[in-house]
C-alpha cells in the first residue's frame, strides 16, 4: 500500500537463494528431487563450489535457515552471528551453506592463507588503542552525578577515556552545579562535559543546567530517573523495570519489587551483568559519546 514503510532487506533472503530449487509462477519453491526422493540428501549429491570461510562473510545455514556473519571458525566448524547478536556453531558440511543465495561448501582456509582478524574492540565498541604508556590527563573533565554513574561510565568507556587522558569525576547531585562550574573556570583548553540524569523539559535538572551552558561547557543527559534505568532490563532477565509508586524513591521501589533488601547489592548485580555498550539504552550511549567528543576536540589540546 502506498505510504507504508518497506522492511529492510535481509541479505540472506534473495531470489537467488532458490538456486537450491526452483521458483514457481505462484512464488512457491519446488525442488527437483530426482527419481528417488529417499536416496539421501539431494544437496550432498550436487556439485557445488568450495569457498574459503572468511571473517565477516555473511552466509546462511542451508538446513536451519540461520543467517549471520562468520565471527570465528575451527578445524571442522564455523561460528555465525546474526544481526541480533545471537551466535551459533555449524559444522563444515558439503553444500551446507548459502552464500549470496547459492549453495556452497565452506571450508577453513589453509594455514598458509592469510586470515585477517578483526581489530580488538573496547566495551564501547571502539577500536582498542595500541598498548603504550598512559597519557597525561587533560585539563578538561567529565562530571557525572554520582559514584554509580561514574562506575557505569568506567565499565563501558574506561579504556577509551584512559587512551584520551580524560578524567571522570562524580558529583553529589547537581544542586550546586553553577557554583562548581564557576570554581572550575572552563576555557578553550579546559572544557567541561556534564552528564545529568532525568534531563527532560520542565524538570528541575533542565532549569539548573540553563545557568551553566556555554561555549566551553556541554551538558548532556538521558531521560531516566536513575542511571540504573539506563541499563536494559533484559540484562537482568527482566521484561521491564518494575513500576514504582509515586512518592517512593525509585531505587528503593525497584529493590522492594524485586525482593532485594540492599540497594548497594542491587547495583552490584546490575553493574556485574553489564558487558558492553549493547547492554545500555541508546540515550545514555549518545549522551556520553557527545561528551567524550566535546572534551577531546583538537581545539582543547594546549598549543
Amino acid at each position: 500500500m502506498a505510504g507504508e514503510p518497506h522492511p529492510e532487506p535481509d541479505p540472506c533472503r534473495t531470489p537467488a537463494r532458490d538456486e537450491a530449487g526452483r521458483q514457481s509462477r505462484h512464488g512457491l519453491r519446488s525442488v527437483d528431487y530426482g527419481p528417488d526422493v529417499l536416496a539421501g540428501d539431494w544437496r550432498r549429491r550436487r556439485t557445488v563450489p568450495t569457498v574459503n570461510a572468511a571473517l565477516g562473510m555473511v552466509v546462511e545455514d542451508a538446513d536451519s535457515g540461520f543467517c549471520g556473519a562468520i565471527v570465528a571458525y575451527e578445524a571442522d566448524s564455523v561460528v555465525l552471528e546474526d544481526r541480533f547478536g545471537r551466535r551459533r556453531l555449524f559444522p563444515f558440511l558439503p553444500a551446507g551453506f548459502l552464500l549470496e543465495g547459492k549453495l556452497v561448501t565452506l571450508r577453513r582456509p589453509a594455514r598458509r592463507d592469510p586470515v585477517t582478524r578483526p581489530a580488538p574492540r573496547t566495551p564501547s565498541g571502539s577500536i582498542a588503542a595500541p598498548s603504550g604508556p598512559a597519557r597525561v590527563a587533560r585539563a578538561s573533565r567529565i562530571w557525572v552525578e554520582g559514584i554509580q554513574d561514574a562506575e557505569l561510565v568506567e565499565r563501558i568507556w574506561g579504556d577509551d577515556l584512559r587512551a584520551e587522558g580524560v578524567v571522570v569525576e562524580p558529583l553529589d547531585g547537581i544542586d550546586a552545579l553553577p557554583q562548581a562550574c564557576r570554581a572550575f573556570q572552563p576555557g578553550p583548553t579546559r572544557r567541561l562535559g556534564i552528564l545529568v540524569d532525568h534531563l527532560v523539559p520542565g524538570s528541575k535538572e533542565s532549569r539548573i543546567i540553563a545557568a551553566v551552558q556555554g561555549p566551553d561547557v556541554l551538558v548532556t543527559g538521558h531521560p531516566y530517573v536513575d542511571i540504573w534505568q539506563a541499563v536494559k532490563p533484559g540484562v537482568l532477565g527482566l521484561a521491564a523495570w518494575p513500576p514504582v509508586p509515586r512518592g517512593v524513591p525509585w531505587k528503593e521501589g525497584v529493590c522492594a519489587a524485586l525482593g532485594v533488601a540492599d540497594p548497594g547489592e542491587m547495583w552490584r548485580r546490575i553493574l556485574g551483568a553489564v558487558r558492553d555498550f549493547r547492554d545500555l539504552e541508546p540515550p545514555l550511549l549518545g549522551a556520553v559519546e557527545r561528551l567524550i567528543d566535546f572534551v577531546t576536540s583538537p581545539a582543547t589540546d594546549p598549543v
